[in-house]
């Protein structure tokens, strides 16, 4: 596929004050000479900054780098992670089009998408809320079909479950992340075979992990580990 840099740019790109302090920071880890080994790391940053990746933005990665325009281009333009036109201000959803999702009922997600954002992929949706794209696999197999949104995967999805996800972004909400089906992680779905103790937390588990995705903080798992909510565009963008 033909990437190519989005054919309106602003006119200019500066981190924000914090992010060049982080950006410094990545750069001094790398030997005299080696600091082009922190091309991926600050190019998303400055996506996560702004939404998308601008030629204004390539450019300033690179002279901080010391890096020729075009090889900056080149890593930009080879990873899909980065986003080469903007997105959705509320969430880019990044819809997974391969073997199991595809088999599971992605193509009924993509119908959605196409319904309720805009009928081309990469494009934004008339209120600038959101965009999408279908993407390559992003091994959550077990729980097809799914999709990225934001930073975050929603699994075992229907149509339905995405019109839904969608009507609550836009409505300023951030759903629970994970599956949508009452499911814990990706045990069988008549329930757990095993370990059976660790099904009395499913329920302890959703409500925490609502309440930690309202603050933006971390949820504590039935196992003891805690685990950072990511949460999508809508809250995650990086200004710090």
């Amino acid at each position: 596929m033909l990437r190519r840099l989005h054919k309106e740019q602003p006119a200019s790109f500066a981190f924000t004050e914090k992010n060049l302090e982080w950006a410094n920071g990545q750069i001094s880890k790398y030997p005299a000479g080696r600091q082009a080994s922190a091309i991926i790391p600050l190019l998303w940053r400055a996506q996560e900054q702004e939404g998308w990746l601008s030629r204004p933005a390539i450019e300033l990665v690179a002279n901080m780098l010391g890096m020729a325009y075009i090889r900056a281009l080149e890593v930009a333009t080879f990873y899909f992670m980065f986003q080469l036109q903007p997105v959705g201000s509320v969430a880019h959803i990044q819809i997974c089009g391969t073997t199991s999702c595809m088999i599971c009922g992605a193509e009924e997600l993509v119908a959605v998408a196409k319904e309720l954002i805009s009928p081309n992929a990469h494009a934004l949706s008339a209120d600038g809320k959101f965009s999408w794209e279908e993407v390559e696999c992003m091994g959550a197999c077990a729980n097809a079909p799914m999709a990225q949104i934001g930073k975050d995967y929603y699994e075992d999805l229907t149509a339905d479950k995405l019109r839904e996800l969608i009507a609550r972004f836009s409505a300023g909400e951030v759903p629970v992340p994970g599956p949508q089906n009452g499911r814990y992680a990706a045990e069988p779905l008549s329930g757990l075979t095993s370990l059976k103790d660790f099904e009395s937390g499913k329920k302890q588990y959703n409500a925490s992990a609502q309440a930690a995705v309202d603050i933006g903080d971390t949820v504590k798992r039935i196992d003891g580990t805690e685990v950072p909510i990511l949460t999508p565009w809508l809250k995650g963008r990086q200004t710090a």
